[in-house]
């Protein structure tokens, strides 16, 4: 049975940090492309972050650039978010996912292209 579980999510006040993790099990892990993303109230999905089966390659959201930090450690099947300097406009509920063969930006960035996805953790971050 394959799952994805996130945790790590909560309360933080903005210019804080949070760490989410995602733990796979019921595939190999290491043969898929993660992503994690995001919705908002009222909001599409959107891609956050992403990262290569390998870990070679990563792709972020303009929107987190330099405050948030993918990684992926394929002998835990566990796939991370780092967020610092978070924002209150960072808050939404965020889900990792899973696909294969996810080879451009746009195929990244596209939600019907992912096989697995997570229950999703929520981040709220206050003023």
């Amino acid at each position: 049975q394959v799952q994805l579980v996130e945790s790590g999510g909560g309360l933080v006040q903005a210019g804080g940090s949070l760490r989410l993790s995602c733990a796979a099990s019921g595939f190999t892990f290491s043969s898929y492309d993660m992503g994690w993303f995001r919705q908002a109230p009222g909001k599409e999905r959107e891609l956050v972050a992403f990262i290569s089966r390998s870990g070679g390659s990563t792709y972020y959201a303009d929107s987190v650039k330099g405050r948030f930090t993918i990684s992926r450690d394929n002998a835990k099947s566990t796939v991370y978010l780092q967020m610092i300097s978070l924002k209150t406009e960072d808050t939404a509920v965020y889900y990792c996912a899973a696909g294969r063969g996810l080879g451009t930006i746009t195929i990244i960035r596209t939600t019907s292209r992912y096989n697995y996805w997570g229950q999703g953790t929520q981040v709220t971050v206050s003023s």
